[in-house]
């Protein structure tokens, strides 16, 4: 979206904010007088729906918040140097009262959702105009609301994700959004399961009044399309299908989600210019999914719908390994660990504890295409070479420039390489960058998924294995449906690495269910959800590379059911008396 539309939803900050964050539920302040102003004016109303974007999930947020890390450090995929708010979900150390995330996001959405509502209300055809004209403007004010439907569906589906059952706040009876005032009941928590089909349905009705995929992505990137609310469906609806939401495993539900991931797809091979997955203009397997996420983003035809792009050094500081340094430095505090590392196939294709050619002392060698674009390891090549700052990652144990400094390191002996733009640290520069909320290879996965979940194993090779194609992987086939599902979560934890979804896969395939620490000790590392581990690089040694419990954090807690979801926030909770999430 471009840099004008945020200058005017400054202006209107305040109507959107002018309730307390505790209040967004059970009270609205009373603008009748400020929303006859704002809603009179076209740029007004312009700037108050580009305001509703800011709420939009971003990967990116944690990165730039205090926690300077990816939220796959509340997973098995990362740990962080410091300790932090992460580390917390990591050994269930919130309570409800103390839970920062819980406390955020449940009211960053609400405040959202509300502002959807305050728009939908007072938005008028007369100042937006509503005429049939060719483009991306045509029937303007239709486009607007269906854009802040579906906008409003995102902030239902992320509350969901987070919480489980949640208060739906959309239409009353007579299809008017939804302003709660004084007085007013407090919605009910809503199953999971169904707030997950509400939010499909509210795609399912606004998804072809928008344009697939805007004609002038200058203009319109980052706002919400029709391929956003066919890919939210998709998703929306895999999730309910999933275990956690799904205990009875309904094929109808995996069968409808299927077929929303289809609809995608369908409709977008009918475009002129459809999404597809990204690659070099040389078709590079060696490079193509690096380059996804480090080329400009609005010039991107795999990256779906994002809230941002961030023109500014934050992810190098963060990610990058922490010897590399000059007028600016990296602390280098996200850890991928060897449980994530581990997950990567060899390159015949072939879990790395299933391959003999696999040689744990050489271990970073035929190895999927995506290890060497998504992690730095000791020796790996990095640096600006018309600086001078090309060499090896040193992460020798102790001493190497690059396993700790005094503001970070590795924990893991990792560091995240993906979406790190290769500056040079003596003369720095900023590089557009976006973080996905949705995009191609993610529908494709979904859509192997359920396809086979569904029982149509044969129909889902194909989408998985063009994931598998960009990066020269060999094809899939021949599997049963329970060695094809194992799989596709393999694949979907390296694609989709953090791009915040291994927090709620996890949890949807209850991956913790009937484990414990010491029962999965002796499972190799990648199929692992308690332990967390690391290597430690000796050059010295016989054995080079030493293998073990990760540094300071080995270990996860997970009380189920209380983990599965964060809880209401106490003061929250106490005040609207919705019941609390299970465990808190």
């Amino acid at each position: 979206m471009k840099a004008n539309l945020y200058s005017i939803a400054a202006a209107v900050a305040l109507l959107i904010g002018g309730a307390s964050c505790n209040d967004y539920l059970d009270k609205e302040v009373d603008l009748t007088q400020q929303a006859e102003n704002v809603f009179s004016d076209y740029d007004m109303t312009r700037g108050f729906q580009a305001k509703l974007y800011e709420y939009l999930p971003d990967a990116f947020g944690a990165i730039g918040g205090g926690d300077q890390a990816s939220r796959d450090c509340m997973t098995d995929n990362a740990i962080c140097y410091w300790g932090n708010n992460m580390h917390k979900v990591l050994e269930d150390g919130f309570s409800s009262s103390s839970h920062a995330y819980a406390s955020g996001f449940w009211s960053s959405y609400y405040k959202a959702i509300r502002a959807c509502n305050q728009f939908m209300i007072n938005a008028k055809p007369s100042v937006i105009g509503n005429s049939e004209k060719p483009g991306d403007n045509n029937r303007l004010y239709d486009r607007w609301i269906a854009e802040t439907r579906v906008l409003r569906a995102i902030f239902h589906m992320d509350l969901a994700a987070w919480f489980g059952d949640i208060p739906i706040v959309g239409d009353d009876e007579n299809g008017t959004p939804i302003i709660l005032s004084p007085g007013m009941a407090i919605p009910e928590r809503t199953k999971c399961a169904d707030a997950l089909k509400w939010i499909a349905d509210e795609c399912d009705k606004y998804k072809d009044d928008l344009p697939f995929r805007y004609s002038n992505e200058e203009e319109n990137w980052g706002r919400v399309n029709g391929a956003a609310a066919y890919a939210l469906k998709a998703r929306a609806l895999v999730y309910r299908a999933s275990k956690l939401n799904n205990p009875e495993n309904k094929q109808e539900w995996w069968n409808e989600a299927a077929q929303a991931c289809l609809d995608f797809i369908n409709k977008n091979s009918q475009q002129s210019n459809p999404y597809r997955l990204h690659t070099t203009a040389d078709n590079n397997p060696e490079e193509n999914y690096y380059d996804c996420f480090v080329t400009n983003p609005i010039h991107n035809n795999e990256y779906i719908l994002s809230r941002s792009v961030w023109n500014q050094r934050r992810i190098e500081q963060s990610f990058a390994p922490c010897g590399f340094k000059g007028k600016e430095s990296s602390v280098g505090r996200t850890g991928p660990t060897q449980n994530f590392v581990d997950a990567y196939e060899t390159r015949n294709g072939l879990p790395i504890d299933k391959d003999p050619s696999y040689d744990p002392q050489n271990p970073y060698v035929n190895r999927d295409p995506r290890l060497e674009q998504t992690i730095f390891h000791h020796g790996s090549i990095w640096g600006d070479a018309l600086n001078n700052e090309r060499r090896e990652v040193n992460i020798t144990f102790g001493s190497g420039d690059d396993y700790q400094s005094l503001h970070g390191g590795t924990l893991t002996g990792y560091y995240v390489k993906k979406y790190v733009s290769n500056i040079s640290w003596d003369n720095p520069t900023d590089n557009p960058k976006a973080c996905p909320i949705f995009r191609y290879g993610e529908v494709l996965l979904n859509a192997a998924e359920a396809l086979n979940e569904a029982g149509r194993t044969n129909d889902a090779y194909q989408y998985v294995n063009q994931v598998r194609a960009r990066v020269g992987m060999p094809a899939y086939a021949g599997m049963t449906q329970a060695e094809l599902r194992e799989r596709i979560q393999n694949e979907r934890r390296i694609e989709l690495c953090f791009e915040d979804h291994r927090y709620f896969d996890e949890r949807r395939w209850m991956l913790f269910e009937g484990k414990t620490p010491a029962s999965e000790v002796n499972l190799p590392r990648y199929k692992q959800v308690y332990n967390l581990y690391g290597v430690t690089i000796h050059p010295d040694q016989p054995q080079m590379y030493v293998y073990g419990a990760a540094e300071t954090y080995p270990r996860r807690v997970f009380n189920a059911p209380k983990n599965y979801f964060f809880p209401i926030p106490y003061q929250e909770q106490v005040k609207t008396k919705l019941p609390q999430t299970p465990g808190w």
